[in-house]
């Protein structure tokens, strides 16, 4: 049996190991250590975190809250864009013996209160009633409406995965200016020790800038993924529910005979023609 890679379960899988891969590759490039010429010893140098915590800037901070909330967006994401909270099968199943039954009143306020995706795009089909044609548009216009509101809600990730990188650059740009400032205070002379400070400050927040962007965008690209396969089954769905509230029609002539070319059953058909739901006035 083919194993299902479009599972949501296993896009996050997926995007964790990389996650976690990548914060190995760059904390063992941060760990090696230089070789002194002729066995001599070289003092170590400070870490990039600690590099990174001695300029606490306003752009610092700035990075730090939008990786709070990226990580916020990321989680919220993969937990509401599920197919048990989009398409609960309890829900489904009720909606189902409710159309069964005929109990059309209880259907639109069951799809009224209940907040799922397949219920909120039901609902204003079910006011049109007894239109199918109606019906029919008002569940196209939901659908599409409730697609959009969930692609919304991931599109932060983008605007913030845009933003890291322009705040790294906005970063180096002022420790390169530190660095030029200290090379000018000191009359062209300045000693190396004196410019690591802003070169320092500058490639830190270039590190925290793509620290930022990196997981914001992948994950904005795997939830956008998730949610166009997601929202068309739920539309499906919906669409194949609202079939089943669609009474019977025969074509017929004038005269009351079976119009010329429509085929005939040779038998009469033992399903039971379903009534047509009746308008919210007559519930």
């Amino acid at each position: 049996m083919p194993r299902n890679y479009n599972n949501s379960y296993f896009r996050l899988f997926l995007f964790i190991t990389l996650a976690i891969g990548l914060g190995a590759i760059v904390q063992q490039g941060y760990a090696q250590t230089t070789v002194a010429p002729a066995g001599e010893a070289i003092p170590k140098g400070k870490g990039v975190f600690a590099l990174i915590f001695e300029n606490l800037d306003p752009v610092f901070w700035t990075i730090i809250a939008l990786s709070i909330a990226g990580l916020t967006l990321i989680i919220q994401g993969f937990m509401q864009n599920r197919k048990a909270v989009l398409m609960p099968e309890d829900t489904v199943n009720q909606i189902r013996d409710l159309i069964g039954q005929r109990k059309f009143k209880e259907l639109i306020d069951f799809t009224a209160a209940d907040q799922s995706f397949i219920s909120r795009s039901l609902n204003p089909s079910l006011k049109r009633a007894p239109d199918f044609d109606a019906m029919k548009e008002a569940l196209e216009t939901s659908v599409g409406e409730q697609t959009s509101n969930q692609f919304r809600k991931v599109e932060y990730l983008n605007i913030i995965g845009n933003l890291g990188p322009l705040l790294g650059l906005l970063g180096t740009v002022l420790g390169m200016i530190q660095a030029f400032s200290t090379m000018d205070a000191a009359g062209g002379n300045a000693s190396p020790a004196q410019l690591a400070g802003g070169i320092s400050k500058a490639l830190a927040h270039t590190f925290l800038g793509l620290t930022l962007a990196v997981p914001c965008l992948a994950a904005f690209g795997v939830l956008r993924t998730i949610i166009d396969r997601l929202t068309v089954e739920a539309g499906l769905l919906a669409e194949e529910l609202l079939l089943m509230i669609k009474p019977d029609t025969k074509v017929s002539s004038p005269a009351g005979r079976p119009v010329s070319g429509t085929p005939q059953p040779a038998i009469p058909s033992p399903r039971k023609p379903a009534a047509p739901m009746p308008a919210p006035s007559d519930l």
